[in-house]
C-alpha cells in the first residue's frame, strides 16, 4: 500500500529502517499529522547514539554537552512532553497512533503500554506500568513513554532499553560541572535495567522488534504494511531539515530569565522563568517534564503577562483558563505555587 487509503483498512504498520534520529522524528511527526485517514498507526524504529529531549526542557540542564560533541550524539527536540531519554542502535522505539474516541481518558499510558508488556511476557520476562508512565521490570526502569495529542488524535510513544550501552546513557544525561548553570532541575533519572539480561532466551533488537511487530499483527489482524509514496518521503525530509535538524528548534528555545522557580510535583518537574518589571510579570516561560493535551503553551504564557507578582493575582489569572488541558495532573494551587510563593 502506498500513499492511498485502502477502504477495507484503517489501521497500518510501518517498519522505519532509518537510524537517523532528526528524520525518524519528523517521520513520527508526518504520520501523526498528514495521515489522518488512518485511525491507528503503529511505527517501529531504531536510532543512532542519540538524546531525546522533551518539548518543554531546557536542552542544555539535561545533557553533557561536551561529551555529546566528542561522542557524536546526536540531539533531537521532540514534540511530546517529559524527559530526556538516550536512544543507540540497541533502544527499540515504538509509535502508536490514534484517534481518540469522545469520552476516552486523556494521557491512558498504561493501555498504550499494554502491547510491549504482553509481549514481554509471551518472551518470559514479567514487565509491569509503573508510576506516571513507566514500564518496569523488577522495580528498574525498561521503557519511558510520552504523549502528544493534535485535536482527538494522539500520538504515544515509547524507548525500549534492550541492550543500551547504560554507562553512555549515564555520562550522556550528566551534565557536565564545567558546564554554565543553567538553573534549570535536570530530569529525576530513575533506576534502569535493558531488557535482554531478563530474557530467558537471548536475541536480538531486531529479533526483539519482530516479535512485538508479530504481537500486534495477531492483536490487530486487520492492520496491514504501508509504504510511503517518493512525495511523502520528499515532505518528511523537508520536516527533518526546517525542524528537527535545526538548530533552533532544538537549542534556541532555552530561556533567559530575571527569576528561575523550580518545584517537582507528583505530575512532574516544573521550572518557571520570569522577568518581572514594576511588580508584574513581564515574560513567563514554562519548561519541564510535564504533558498536557494541548501542548502550546502561548495562552497560559499571554494570559500571566502584566499580572501583578503575587499568589492571588497569579491564581486568579490562571482560573480563567482550563489550566489541565496544558498541566495534567497539575491542580490550580500547584501551578500557583509554582510561579511565585
Amino acid at each position: 500500500m502506498t500513499g492511498a487509503r485502502s477502504p477495507f483498512c484503517t489501521m497500518i504498520y510501518i517498519v522505519n529502517k532509518s537510524n537517523d534520529p532528526a528524520y525518524n522524528i519528523a517521520l513520527e511527526e508526518f504520520c501523526f499529522k498528514g495521515l489522518k485517514q488512518f485511525d491507528k498507526i503503529f511505527i517501529l524504529w531504531i536510532n543512532e547514539p542519540a538524546i531525546i529531549v522533551g518539548k518543554h526542557q531546557n536542552t542544555q540542564a539535561e545533557i553533557n554537552s561536551r561529551f555529546v560533541q566528542e561522542n557524536g550524539i546526536h540531539v533531537v527536540r521532540r514534540i511530546t512532553g517529559g524527559g530526556a531519554v538516550y536512544h543507540d542502535l540497541n533502544n527499540l522505539n515504538y509509535t502508536i497512533i490514534s484517534n481518540e474516541e469522545e469520552g476516552e481518558n486523556d494521557f491512558d499510558f498504561k493501555t498504550f503500554s499494554q502491547p510491549v508488556i504482553e509481549t514481554l511476557a509471551e518472551l518470559g520476562a514479567k514487565a509491569e506500568f509503573s508510576g506516571r508512565n513507566d514500564i518496569t521490570i523488577d522495580g528498574k526502569k525498561i521503557c519511558g513513554n510520552a504523549q502528544a495529542y493534535v485535536g482527538n488524535r494522539v500520538m504515544h510513544h515509547g524507548c525500549l532499553l534492550f541492550d543500551t550501552d547504560l554507562t553512555i546513557l549515564s555520562k550522556a544525561l550528566e551534565v557536565s560541572r564545567e558546564t554554565v548553570d543553567f538553573k534549570g532541575v535536570k530530569s529525576v533519572r530513575s533506576r534502569v535495567d535493558n531488557i535482554l539480561p531478563n530474557l530467558p532466551k537471548k536475541i536480538t533488537v531486531h529479533e526483539f522488534a519482530d516479535k512485538i511487530l508479530q504481537h500486534m499483527m495477531r492483536k490487530f489482524p486487520e492492520m496491514t504494511a504501508y509504504h510511503f509514496s517518493d512525495s511523502e518521503k520528499e515532505v518528511i525530509e523537508k520536516i527533518r531539515e526546517e525542524k528537527f535538524a535545526n538548530w533552533n528548534w532544538t537549542y534556541g528555545h532555552n530561556p533567559m530569565a530575571e527569576v528561575v522557580r523550580e518545584k517537582r510535583y507528583p505530575a512532574g518537574k516544573m521550572e518557571v522563568f520570569l522577568n518581572i518589571g514594576n511588580g508584574r510579570i513581564k515574560e513567563i516561560g514554562f519548561y519541564g517534564t510535564f504533558f498536557g493535551k494541548n501542548s502550546d503553551l502561548t495562552l497560559p504564557q499571554e494570559t500571566l503577562k502584566g499580572v501583578k507578582y503575587t499568589p492571588s493575582d497569579v491564581k486568579n489569572a490562571l482560573s480563567q483558563f482550563d489550566t489541565t488541558q496544558y498541566f495534567a495532573g497539575f491542580s490550580l494551587d500547584e501551578l500557583t505555587e509554582a510561579i511565585v510563593d
